[in-house]
Order: structure tokens, then sequence, then C-alpha cells
């Protein structure tokens, strides 16, 4: 095993919250920092391009190609399970929406963890700094890293789909960004002119400059080094596969895993830390038990209901020929607008499935397209499609490895549908959507519901049809849980301290308690901001 040197901070994982701990932590120029990553370089094409997430997900080039176990709330299904494997992360393969949540979600952390410091009031400022608003204003910033624009393309079928939700009791709204993001608007974008903003463009590209960061690519962690002292494990470091060859580092100060939802548990478990019981059974010595990692896996189930409509464009139409195709090329590369511009969903709604809920419960992702499932052929007719998920989902699952072997996937299980609650918001959901289709701003179009299809009615079948369409829709967290040293399924402090492992931190989506209230990438971009002040603070009074 060869060392690869001594730093005075390791991260694991060049994903969203692995590239602004490099940024924030090497403006101190006398520290020296190792960022390690899986995958490769952000250099392949579709990256950039905004509709490319089509050839980033599901390509081992881009994508861990994760799957799910056969869910029993999906009636058996297994589905992919898209996670970044290149600089930039997630960010570099997903939809690209700006999305911080509702002020609730971060209450609710605060009260979890008994740190006050992550109520909306507080975290509020760190969305802010990171950010380069299209408009700025009271609620965004202007001149940070993380650029945010508006989309650079509309569509009748969408604005027809807003009026009639108004016409049912949704307002429209412009900022979903506020704390309080009830109704609806067009989402807002990482992106800059027409190209996907990824955060190795944002944070790790000016940051690479700076002599004191190593990056080095194509190294898969296998575990962390733990140490005793006295009474207590200490992390020394890490060791990894690189360039074929068997690697160490030492950290002089810390180790911080931000290698995601999947892998930051799994790294834990594979050096040892979690529960005693699974570890043992996949053949792995535990050194320090933490019960928690790898459980509290929660993730936004999309129910996608797709309706056939007439007298509209829609992509499948615009895509239906070499000609339609030909214009879509030439519109980006003249001026970098149009449909390749187009993050995956473009119009959101923020409502409630029912009146006992205390703020909006359920989000929709409105597109004008369809297809069967993802990476199958768009329609060959004019459709659009309304995915609905339910914003705080009870049901829990859970992240394991189960071998020694580093390279063998660990068995994911968001059990999805597996709480009566849950089931009873997606059948309200799917009602939902079939009353705003039926109000009079979209009777034009002549909506005919191809899935999951009228012939689902009662409660138990529309639970049965959000089992038959329900996907992800890419948002994993939880697994390395937030709280306080009491709650015996916690894994870090409110700082991100791995409980009982000096030297230790995880600082990415996985330490979410509760799942946020929107699209979870520029809260994980909050949490490694959190973090690094955190860790900065901690150096200045050691």
């Amino acid at each position: 095993m060869e060392s690869a040197g001594q730093y005075d901070y390791i991260i694991i994982g060049a994903g969203t919250a692995g590239c602004v701990l490099a940024n924030r932590l090497t403006r101190d120029p006398n520290v020296e920092v190792l960022l390690l990553e899986a995958g490769g370089k952000d250099d392949y094409i579709w990256i950039h391009i905004p509709v490319g997430y089509l050839y980033c997900i599901h390509n081992p080039r881009t994508d861990w190609m994760y799957k799910t176990q056969a869910e029993a709330g999906l009636n058996g299904r297994s589905l992919i399970y898209p996670r970044g494997k290149v600089l930039g992360g997630s960010s570099s393969i997903n939809g690209m929406i700006y999305m911080r949540g509702q002020s609730r979600d971060y209450a609710e952390w605060a009260m979890l963890t008994g740190d006050p410091s992550w109520q909306w009031e507080q975290v509020l400022p760190l969305f802010k700094q990171s950010e380069d608003h299209f408009q700025g204003g009271e609620f965004h910033g202007v001149g940070g890293e993380w650029r945010v624009e508006k989309q650079r393309l509309s569509w009748d079928i969408l604005e027809a789909f807003r009026n009639a939700a108004e016409q049912v009791g949704i307002p429209k709204t412009e900022d979903f960004n506020r704390g309080d993001n009830e109704g609806s608007s067009y989402f807002e974008v990482n992106q800059k002119r027409g190209i996907r903003w990824n955060a190795a463009k944002a944070f790790l590209k000016p940051a690479s400059q700076r002599g004191n960061l190593t990056i080095m690519t194509g190294c898969e962690v296998q575990k962390c080094r733990l140490a005793k002292e006295g009474d207590a494990q200490i992390c020394t470091g890490v060791e990894f596969i690189g360039g074929g060859k068997s690697w160490f580092a030492e950290a002089k100060r810390e180790t911080i895993l931000a290698a995601g939802a999947i892998g930051s548990p799994a790294i834990l478990q594979h050096s040892g830390i979690g529960n005693p019981s699974y570890l043992q059974s996949a053949g792995i010595a535990c050194k320090h038990a933490l019960p928690g990692v790898g459980e509290n896996l929660q993730d936004h189930l999309q129910i996608r209901s797709v309706f056939k409509i007439r007298g509209a464009k829609t992509l499948n139409t615009m895509t239906a020929n070499w000609w339609g195709k030909a214009k879509i090329g030439l519109e980006f590369a003249l001026k970098q607008t149009g449909p390749m511009t187009m993050a995956p969903s473009q119009l959101g709604l923020f409502t409630r499935s029912d009146p006992r809920q205390i703020t909006p419960n359920l989000q929709y992702h409105v597109q004008p397209l369809s297809l069967e499932k993802f990476g199958d052929p768009l329609h060959p007719f004019p459709a659009f499609t309304a995915s609905v998920c339910n914003l705080r989902p009870s049901s829990r699952g859970y992240v394991r490895v189960v071998s020694a072997d580093t390279k063998a996937a660990p068995l994911i299980a968001p059990r999805y549908l597996s709480t009566e609650d849950d089931k009873q918001i997606a059948a309200q959901s799917l009602s939902l959507t079939r009353r705003i289709v039926a109000a009079p701003a979209l009777a034009v179009f002549q909506p005919e519901e191809l899935k999951p299809g009228a012939n689902y009615q009662t409660e138990e079948e529309l639970v049965n049809a959000a089992g038959e369409i329900g996907t992800t829709i890419f948002h994993p967290v939880g697994t390395c849980k937030m709280g306080q040293e009491s709650d015996a399924t916690a894994v870090v402090d409110s700082e991100g301290r791995v409980f009982g492992v000096r030297g230790l931190r995880v600082a990415d989506a996985s330490i979410m308690p509760t799942i946020t209230s929107g699209n979870t990438n520029s809260p994980t971009l909050m949490i490694a901001e959190k973090v690094a002040l955190a860790i900065i603070k901690a150096k200045v009074s050691a």
C-alpha cells in the first residue's frame, strides 16, 4: 500500500457537498486538502447540455448504476437509482432545479438536533452567500458561485395547467424559495446562459487554482482508518484504490465524508462503523457501534400521471421527425435556447393533499412530454406528464453493505408506500391531479388519461396505481442522521461530527434528519457551507 501523503483535511467525494467543502477549506492557504473522487472529470459533453441528463443517468461513465431492492410498495418492482459518479456528483446529472424547501423543514432540524442555528432565519444567509441569482432581492444573493437563472423556453400546455391549478384553488406565485413555497410557478434552474452549472464549475474549478488542494479522480475509498485512543476511536485517514494501486492518506485534522446518502453510510459500514449485527452478517468486524448508520433512508416517490392531448405543441411532437430534431439542435447551437436547455421539469406546484396539512405536502413536476418509463422513447402523440410526490413521506428505508468487498453494490431499500399515511396521500394526490386536469383551462386540449388510467377509482385501486407508476425522483437523504447524542438512531451531531469517532465528520444529504420539502441539491450545498464553517471554527479554537 502506497502513501498518498499527509493532509490537514481529507474530503471523500467531489459531489455538491465535496466541491463546496474543498472551496471553503482551501481559502486558508495554511491548510492542505485532499479531495478524493471515485468518478472521472466532468468533461463529458452531455453533462453540460441540460437535456443531456438523459445520456448521463444510467451511464457508467457518470452514474454509480445503483438499483433498489424489489419494493413491495411498488408491486414488486425494482428501480434504477442514479447517483453521480463524476466531478460535481449528482449536480452533474440531476434536474438542475434550484429549491430550498420550507422554513418548517429547518425548524424541525433545529428541534431534532437541539441546535437553533438550523432555523430558517439562520440558514437563509448561507443559501444567499453562495447564490448568484439572476434577479437578486431580499431573499436572494448576487455574486456567489451558485448561478440561478430562469428557464429559456415556454409551453402553452404548461401555462394552461397552471391556470387549471388556479381554478381548483392553487394560487400562482413568483418565488418558491422564500420559506413558503405554496403555489405554482416555473422552476428556476442552476444554469448559466442555457448551460448546466454544476458544483464542479461553481466551486471546484476556482479552488483547483489554489496550490493547497490536491484532487485525485478515479479513486474509490475502501474505508476510513480508525485507531484507538483510550476508550475513544479516532479517524487517522483513509484507504483507497486508484490507478490499479492501493493507497492510504493521513489526515492531521479531520476526514470529511461527502459521498452522499448511499456512499457515506456504505463507507462508514466498510470502516466497521454501524450496526454490529449487520456488519457481522456482511463479514465486517465492528470497530464502533452506531446502529443508525444506513437507516432512516427517505426519498420522494413521484407518481407520474400521463395525459394525451390535442391541439398543443409538446416535445413529443417536436421530436417526431428528423427535421424537428434538427431545428432543436440548431436553436441550441446558435442561441442556447429551446428544448435542449430543458430541465426535466419546467412547471412546479406546491399544495396540500388535504386540509390537515399545515404547509404544502405535495410537489408537482409538470412536463410537456411523456414516455413509458425513463430511458424509453417519447410517445408518438402529443401528451404531458404531471408527476406528484409526497414531500414528507413517513416511510423509512435503509442502505446496507452486503459484504466486505467494497466493489459490491450496497443493498438499497427505500420501502416506498410502506405506511398507511403514505398510501392515503398517494391516493389523494392522484385524485387531485384529476381535479386539476378536469378544470376548464385545460378543456380546449381535450386531455385523456393514459396513465394510470380511468379504471383506477377507489382508494385501494389508486394506491395500487401509485405502485404501478411510481418512481424515484432521485432525492435520497437521511442515512447518517443528524441528531442529539441521546438519540440512539443519530449518527452525527449538529456540526456533522460522527458520534464516538474523533476527527471524522459527514457533510452531505445523508445527515438530513428529515427530507426537505422540495428538491434536495441546494439544501445539500447549504449543509456543506454550514459544516465548513464549523470545521474552520474548530481549527481556530484548537
